[in-house]
């Protein structure tokens, strides 16, 4: 359980990291105003003698309150920590290594980055069952007062403030934050379903017994086992059922294969699994 916590400990800092490095180095400098609370701070540093890591940081601790106020201490202090430290690392890359322009004058690489380091960086931090609260705390509150589908109106805020870089911006940093906007969606959700990424066997032996007790002790993975007969041969076999990780899964397969040359092995990627050993509801 300790291993565990560290690993998902370790997970969230990276995260933030790789969201604050994307949302400073490549988002602020191009005005890509991709909605949530990083675009519009990006649209207010422009507007106001306020710079954007300053109001990410403002804006984040203001719905924090807003959380506590409306919520009650529901708000998980993953996502308190996430927030602050992500606010922080932003203000402090303002601090320390100052930038009056984009690192390259190649706005769509750039936005690439963007997108890439904000997606992988936000889908470590949900998998760590946290998030780097903004709108994500807007939404709960919009969810426990309101009938409003929140996830439309949640994408039509984004909207707003993409377009709003048309004019506080240009029109290149308007389109590129439109751009941003619909791929980010995208990517969160295939970079969080890659990262689950399990693998789902079923194996027909005749060799229950040591290839059980390889995925239990070796694995230390839950085992089902039925009785099956080949319609062909009309031969008795065990067929026999588990779940485990990517890495774990070439093991196995080897494994298998070493015990059991003549089975069967039907191998299927799942994008996740929940239960004892992978992940809680």
């Amino acid at each position: 359980m300790k291993s565990k916590q560290l690993k998902s400990f370790i997970f969230m800092n990276i995260g933030c990291i790789l969201l604050s490095v994307g949302v400073y180095f490549f988002k602020i400098p191009n005005g890509f105003a991709t909605g949530g609370v990083t675009g519009i701070g990006t649209i207010l540093g422009k507007l106001f003698p306020i710079t954007p890591a300053v109001w990410i940081w403002i804006l984040n601790g203001a719905l924090l309150l807003l959380g506590f106020w409306f919520l009650g201490w529901k708000n998980s202090l993953k996502t308190i920590y996430c927030s602050m430290f992500y606010s922080a690392l932003t203000y402090l890359f303002e601090l320390f290594i100052p930038l009056s322009a984009p690192l390259t004058n190649q706005p769509l690489l750039e936005l690439v980055y963007a997108m890439l380091l904000t997606a992988i960086g936000s889908a470590m931090i949900f998998n760590s069952d946290a998030s780097s609260g903004g709108t994500d705390i807007a939404a709960l509150i919009m969810k426990k007062f309101t009938d409003i589908d929140v996830g439309k109106a949640l994408l039509a805020v984004d909207f707003v403030v993409a377009v709003s870089s048309f004019f506080v911006f240009n029109t290149q940093a308007g389109l590129f934050s439109l751009l941003g906007l619909f791929s980010k969606a995208f990517l969160v959700d295939s970079v969080i379903e890659s990262l689950n990424t399990c693998k789902y066997f079923v194996v027909i032996t005749t060799k229950r017994e040591e290839i059980s007790q390889y995925i239990i002790e070796a694995l230390h993975h839950g085992v089902t086992v039925s009785d099956a007969i080949g319609d062909f041969t009309k031969e008795q076999r065990t067929m026999i059922h588990t779940v485990c990780r990517r890495a774990e899964a070439v093991k196995l397969k080897k494994k298998i294969k070493e015990i059991d040359p003549a089975s069967f092995v039907i191998v299927t990627t799942s994008s996740e699994i929940i239960g004892r050993g992978f992940r809680n509801v």
